[in-house]
């Protein structure tokens, strides 16, 4: 299954998350589902300004497959 979604962090508000203090993040997909992953994916597109852009995220029996910003 891939989940589009937009976000939109802070430096600020994304290093709680980065540190590992928070673990999971939640939003919502373009269809309007919520949707929930580890968090620990998302460092590899962390800014000097925080966290910008659109993704998609695949999953399969909802276990992790991938997040790729598009």
């Amino acid at each position: 299954m891939k989940y589009y979604f937009s976000l939109y962090m802070s430096r600020e508000d994304f290093m709680p998350y980065y540190t590992g203090q928070l673990s999971t993040v939640v939003t919502r997909a373009t269809n309007g589902q919520n949707i929930q992953f580890p968090a620990m994916h998302l460092r590899k597109f962390m800014t000097n300004t925080g966290i910008k852009g659109a993704f998609c995220l695949e999953t399969d029996n909802n276990k992790f497959i991938s997040l790729k910003k598009i």
